[in-house]
């Protein structure tokens, strides 16, 4: 699925899973610093900080995100960030969750700069 195309469906990247290893994530598309990967873990969400910022976006399924020190509940369509380095789960989440991870910009993540209104 690593080619040029540039329309991936949730189910063409939900029947990738398990990946490698029974991974519960799959690369889907790339396009330079872009990743975009399907995540759907089951029972517990071990990650750890990644060295890139990273966006979530709920496909399905509800719980709370732990980001840094709040944890929030989440919900389908909903749009999470997490920060280059921060500590960054899915808690008390349903079996059927599934989410996009988009992994962006440099190493260490991009530098704050201020919001223009």
């Amino acid at each position: 699925m690593l080619d040029d195309r540039r329309r991936v469906t949730v189910k063409e990247g939900m029947a990738r899973l398990p990946g490698p290893l029974g991974a519960r994530f799959v690369r889907v598309f790339e396009h330079g610093s872009l990743v975009a990967e399907i995540y759907a873990p089951l029972g517990n969400d071990p990650q750890t900080p990644h060295t890139r910022d990273e966006v979530y976006v709920v496909v399905q399924g509800t719980g709370f995100f732990l980001n840094g020190a709040k944890r929030e509940p989440f919900g389908p369509g909903d749009f999470l960030f997490a920060a280059a380095g921060e500590v960054h789960r899915f808690e008390d989440f349903t079996d059927d969750l599934v989410v996009w991870i988009l992994f962006y910009g440099p190493e260490g993540g991009e530098i704050h700069a201020p919001r223009h209104a």
